[in-house]
């Protein structure tokens, strides 16, 4: 296991297509076509992501070392992720491309295939 940390979070969100660095609650959040898509609390031990409940649930039951639901995101479409429990950074890159693909518009989507799930990096 790679050890990762906030600032890889900051390095690979900021090599996607379009995306900003944003300070919203005193915390900085990561932003693509005016959509959040990532949040990384003060602690920085942590990163929230955007994730369909369905699958969140699933993450969070079959990985809870790795996933949790913040009280305060139960309702949305949100999960959290321990830096210290990915593997690398390409679990860490997978999981973040996952979130900008559900917040980026899909001319933005369409221009950049490579990011599609099925592509073959």
């Amino acid at each position: 296991m790679v050890e990762t940390d906030a600032g890889d979070v900051r390095e690979i969100a900021l090599s996607l297509p379009e995306t900003v660095e944003k300070t919203a609650w005193s915390m900085p959040t990561f932003r693509v076509a005016g959509k959040m898509y990532i949040t990384v609390p003060d602690d920085e031990t942590s990163f929230a992501v955007r994730c369909p409940k369905l699958e969140r649930d699933e993450l969070v039951l079959a990985e809870p070392a790795k996933f949790w639901v913040a009280p305060h995101e139960a309702s949305s479409a949100w999960v959290r992720v321990r830096l210290a429990a990915l593997d690398d950074r390409a679990e860490l890159r997978d999981i973040l491309v996952d979130s900008w693909l559900q917040a980026a518009p899909p001319r933005l989507i369409e221009a950049h295939p490579e990011l599609a799930p099925h592509a073959v990096p």
